[in-house]
């Protein structure tokens, strides 16, 4: 097996990634303070065409070199906007009919391996602060709760691997 070069890959220019018809989900970040989380979210972001990504609160924007170490570029091909607090991103995202699910852990959450959503329907994921996770107000204005399946001794993942792991499952369900 030969490893393909960059240029066998056909990747998308940044304005046939902003053509392209894109997986109705939204990220959203709700208070995420590693710039380094920020930049890898994006990239997962534009590996899976996603609709946009949500900065609320104390996240760090774009432009930052921090964010751009691990962003590699995705910042310019990624659509993303800021919110002062994370009620408002999700305010604006049920006006346009957005469903919206908080990654967290709570009492009446749904394993992510049961998650069904209709095609059709488009969905915002909040993830939360690296310690804190996912603010209890935001938790109470979200239309649910999904939840990452883990079995070892540890009940967390870092936010940036929750973000791909939820992003592909998601992906997969949607397209």
């Amino acid at each position: 097996m030969k490893k393909l070069l960059n240029i066998e890959l056909e990747r998308k220019s940044i304005d046939e990634f902003k053509q392209a018809s894109k997986t109705p989900v939204v990220i959203v970040l709700d208070n995420v303070r590693s710039l380094n989380n920020v930049g890898s979210v994006f990239r997962t972001a534009d590996a899976f065409l996603i609709e946009a990504v949500y900065l609320c609160g104390i996240t760090g924007t774009p432009p930052n070199k921090e964010i751009q170490k691990t962003a590699l570029g995705a910042t310019d091909s990624v659509l993303w906007k800021y919110f002062k607090t994370t009620l408002e991103a999700v305010a604006e995202l049920k006006e346009h009919n957005f469903k919206v699910y908080a990654i967290e852990q709570t009492e009446s959450a749904r394993m992510l391996n049961n998650f069904r959503t209709d095609k059709n329907q488009k969905l915002a994921i909040v993830f939360g602060n690296e310690v804190k996770g996912v603010d209890q107000e935001v938790i109470d204005c979200c239309d649910g709760v999904i939840e990452i399946p883990q079995q070892g001794t540890k009940h967390s993942l870092n936010i940036a691997v929750s973000v791909g792991i939820v992003v592909w499952d998601l992906f997969q369900k949607l397209t």
